[in-house]
């Protein structure tokens, strides 16, 4: 699915951080497992607390990764997921919603199908090795991508450069002042 215009009959998502503002756009129809869990943890206040906690570049990647990505991700730190209150979720690979790991798609971060919850990504340029067949992770199920920045890209860009040139897990990571409904 190309990059779409924000529709009035889909959720969106904004996200605030010291860097400024960022806005989701949901695709309900193509992804409903994955939006239902999003929307599910923002009106129950369960993303307050959460962070943007790895930065994915290609400088931070080691060589051995069997396709290198550049993502911004955040949500429920690993340490924090251990007492999530809620359940994995269904896996919806993008052989079945028709979505594609664009510029700015938001996407469910996951290990083994199933196991996504609390932690989101964004992608930064094109990422086909996240789509169904991707190479990214072994299984080749791909991730879930169900949703779109349509409003702070620039933000995004800013955080992405706050990646820490060793590492993708963040020293210091940067809290999410808000998640709301807009």
């Amino acid at each position: 699915m190309a990059h779409t215009t924000p529709s009035a009959g889909n959720p969106m998502v904004a996200f605030d951080t010291r860097y400024g503002r960022f806005v989701a756009q949901l695709f309900e129809k193509e992804a409903p497992i994955s939006t239902a869990n999003l929307l599910n943890r923002v009106d129950n206040g369960l993303l307050a607390n959460s962070s943007i906690y790895r930065i994915v570049t290609l400088a931070n990647q080691p060589d051995t990764v069997p396709a290198k990505i550049e993502v911004v991700q955040f949500g429920l730190t690993p340490a924090a997921r251990e007492t999530d209150p809620l359940p994995p979720i269904a896996h919806e690979p993008t052989a079945a919603t028709g979505l594609r790991h664009l510029d700015g798609t938001l996407s469910m971060a996951r290990l083994a199908p199933g196991t996504a919850g609390s932690a989101f990504f964004i992608c930064i340029g094109d990422q086909p090795e996240l789509d169904f067949g991707g190479h990214r992770n072994p299984d080749g199920q791909g991730f879930a991508a169900f949703g779109q920045i349509v409003e702070g890209m620039d933000v995004v860009r800013k955080i992405f450069a706050q990646a820490e040139d060793a590492t993708d897990q963040l020293s210091d990571p940067i809290p999410i002042d808000s998640v709301a409904r807009v």
